[in-house]
């Protein structure tokens, strides 16, 4: 603990959170309750969807396709039931007629098309007692709800002895839209009592525990006026709003876990109020802002990809990152200022400790020395200190070989099946996959666009139907203002397989006497791969380069921050492996209630990867700041690598299992990609915080050594100039890297 100095003279923020914590709290108030008002409906004004590279052929070729053919990109269906009778009977067509004309009459509707139409084959189900009406709702997904739902009234039931049924993409989407809203209300009725719960436990105070819970309320609120602003001027994905929820709960509260946590120890060392404060926001306070930079750099990598779904994580995430620590700075000092020794009012734990103390007094000096707070990190810190070679190798090799399964990943797209099994629009999509073979929306669409002949467009639809992979092609298809035709080609296998992947690349090095642009689901799905590919070793890039940066201003190690990247990668491996053995091979899906479709959706690595390095390196700087503090007062690094997980280590374990419960929370989703996303986080902050920070962490820096803090001589004059340091006066780096430690009687025999 670093010894109060009141001479030392606060920032303008901080004098100002001590000397006005009312204004302070009045002014954030005021904040808080107009960014309720500006957030309010934010869920419906998000959309559905962003998978797509908006620059890529296939976006284009689909805008093209929307604009000049509406009918060959059909978002509304409408399946027709005719019972026991035949779809061709003449009074079941003359009465689908009917219906299809009332459809067309619609607003907001064009291409609207049917089987007693065109006679398409593709239409009329197998077995001829079911057939589809297809048409295109116009606008976006807000505008097209709101369609649904009149159509949904005025076709779905019984009509005129037909039973219809209204669905098709836009009701998934608007079933996957309605399905997260209330998963998240559940997911937030499920995490704020047992957080709280949590919170007294670790803090007993319930005073103290409600602290934590008010900042994460007010990251929330004001991350979704971020999100509603931003919705009027780009797409954002509804599904950033899950983030929104669990990173808001869960780093406001790691935040103010480790203020409320250090300003307690101050009072406890007999500081004044205000002095305590102080040296809480100098050394508890800078740790918190490294921690939100390297967790907001994490997730503002996410903005070089150009799918807004991918881009929407990164708006929401760097938002509730910025506010919970702008939360835990200003307004989390302010009540503590006001509060003082109030904290700890309410202690709902002093009859269990007063029990405890009683139980160590009888085992005498021992017990009383055991139950001191942190001793039993202090012995886990110093039993695997002392095997160090044996705890990096086994806990390396068992994080690589969790890791193993995500070798065999396979990267797909988003469907119906992310539903859950009894929502309608899913039920409807299962019964088109069964009765219509060839339905449409499955297939792949050729953009012809220039002057070409009918010989030409023949030569060219021969060539297509010679490739491997190709079971139909159909076209081509004029459009009513000419200049622009399309081919529709049916593959082989799943629309989304890699045979239609690779018949997409097939295609599109066909050379063609007119411009031909290819789209369809799967050549979405490889555009969007590679997005993916070409933007990730920038996003890559940015996370380690500003994390590489980040921990040697705190740290002035040239080896902690590498130490600290290799590690953090290590804690990912877990993640990654349990979601493709789960999700994508379908292990334990009866119980978490999901159907595996095979593949993980493209984006989802990105984010989780993004999101769990950013929560790994929060509480990395946790740990490596009280680290870095006690080396600087001592000199000693094996008593400093005690010390800190000494005195992090209950922090941060506390702070992982309260976030991993808002993780499950968030993945008790019937949405599967929430549920991957919320299930996998959970799991990698339990990871870090218990395995890597417990195991591996102090294990490496015992094998390290004082070379842990060795820098260059221009980088430790760069850090002594630029860098922070946690406590007062701060011991330099080491310039050279001192002779390898000499392995005491403890680790010679591993």
């Amino acid at each position: 603990m670093s010894e109060v100095n009141t001479g030392v003279r606060l920032g303008g923020w901080t004098r100002f959170v001590t000397a006005r914590p009312r204004l302070s709290l009045l002014i954030a108030l005021v904040i808080t309750a107009l960014a309720v008002v500006g957030g309010s409906g934010v869920a419906d004004r998000m959309s559905n969807g962003g998978w797509e590279d908006p620059n890529a052929e296939s976006t284009y070729a689909t805008k093209a396709l929307e604009r000049e053919f509406p009918a060959s990109q059909p978002n509304l269906l409408l399946l027709v039931d005719s019972g026991s009778r035949s779809v061709d009977e003449p009074a079941v067509a003359e009465e689908a007629k009917r219906l299809t004309a009332r459809l067309e009459a619609e607003k907001g509707l064009v291409g609207v098309s049917s089987y007693w139409q065109t006679g398409s084959p593709g239409l009329r189900s197998e077995d001829g007692h079911e057939a589809l009406v297809a048409a295109r709702i116009e606008g976006d997904d807000t505008a097209a709800f709101k369609v649904l739902d009149r159509i949904e009234r005025e076709f779905g039931g019984d009509q005129s002895g037909l039973k219809v049924t209204v669905g098709g993409p836009v009701a998934v989407r608007n079933d996957i839209q309605s399905t997260i809203q209330e998963d998240l209300l559940r997911a937030e009725l499920i995490a704020l009592p047992v957080t709280l719960v949590l919170l007294v436990m670790v803090f007993g105070s319930a005073v103290a525990a409600l602290l934590p819970l008010g900042l994460g309320l007010v990251a929330i609120v004001g991350t979704n006026a971020v999100l509603r602003g931003l919705t009027e001027l780009t797409d954002v994905s509804v599904f950033a709003q899950n983030l929104t929820t669990a990173l808001g709960l869960g780093l406001a509260i790691d935040y103010a876990l480790f203020i409320v946590r250090r300003f307690r120890e101050e009072l406890a060392d007999g500081a004044e109020v205000r002095d305590a404060v102080g040296a809480t926001l100098r050394t508890a306070g800078r740790t918190v802002l490294f921690s939100a930079l390297t967790v907001a750099v994490s997730l503002a990598a996410m903005m070089v990809f150009p799918q807004y779904f991918l881009r929407s994580f990164a708006y929401a995430g760097i938002a509730v990152v910025l506010l919970a620590a702008a939360a835990a700075l200003i307004l989390l000092p302010a009540a503590l200022m006001l509060l003082g020794h109030r904290v700890n009012a309410l202690d709902l734990g002093k009859a269990l400790r007063r029990g405890r103390g009683k139980a160590a007094g009888e085992k005498g000096e021992k017990g009383e020395k055991d139950t001191e707070p942190g001793a039993g990190w202090a012995r886990t810190a110093s039993l695997v200190m002392r095997r160090a070679p044996f705890f990096a190798a086994a806990t390396a090799a068992g994080l690589v070989l969790l890791g193993l399964p995500f070798l065999g990943v396979k990267l797909g797209t988003a469907d119906y099946r992310q539903l859950p099994a009894e929502a309608s629009s899913r039920v409807m999509q299962e019964e088109i996959q069964r009765a219509f073979p060839a339905s449409p929306g499955g297939g792949l669409e050729v953009l012809a666009e220039g002057t070409a002949t009918q010989a030409q467009y023949a030569e060219y639809k021969a060539r297509i139907e010679a490739l491997p992979g190709v079971k139909r092609v159909d076209g081509p298809i004029p459009s009513d203002t000419g200049g622009h035709a399309y081919f529709a080609v049916t593959p082989k296998g799943e629309a989304v397989g890699e045979t239609a992947q690779d018949l997409v690349r097939d295609i599109r090095a066909e050379p063609a006497s007119f411009d031909a642009s290819v789209t369809g689901i799967a050549a979405v799905l490889v555009d969007s791969k590679d997005a993916i590919t070409d933007r990730l070793p920038w996003a890559l890039a940015i996370i380690v380069v500003v994390t590489l940066v980040l921990v040697f201003l705190l740290t002035g190690s040239v080896l902690v921050p590498v130490q600290a990247v290799v590690l953090n990668g290590l804690s990912l491996t877990a993640m990654f492996g349990a979601t493709v053995w789960i999700f994508q091979d379908g292990h334990l899906s009866g119980l978490l209630r999901f159907t595996s479709t095979g593949d993980i959706e493209t984006s989802l690595p990105v984010i989780m990867f993004c999101v769990a390095f950013g929560l790994s390196m929060d509480y990395g700087v946790f740990l490596l700041s009280r680290i870095k503090e006690e080396y600087d007062r001592t000199g000693d690094h094996e008593h400093a690598v005690s010390f800190g997980l000494r005195r992090t280590g209950g922090l941060i374990t506390a702070a992982a299992v309260i976030l991993a419960v808002v993780m499950v929370a968030i993945g008790t989703s019937r949405v599967t990609n929430t549920k991957m996303l919320g299930l996998g986080l959970a799991l990698a902050v339990l990871m870090d915080a218990m395995v890597v920070r417990s195991l591996l962490v102090p294990a490496v820096m015992k094998l390290t050594g004082k070379a842990t803090w060795w820098a260059p001589g221009p980088l430790r004059r760069f850090h002594d100039r630029f860098g922070v340091s946690e406590g007062g006066e701060s011991r330099p780096a080491v310039e050279e890297p001192p002779a390898p430690p000499v392995r005491d009687r403890d680790t010679a025999g591993v």
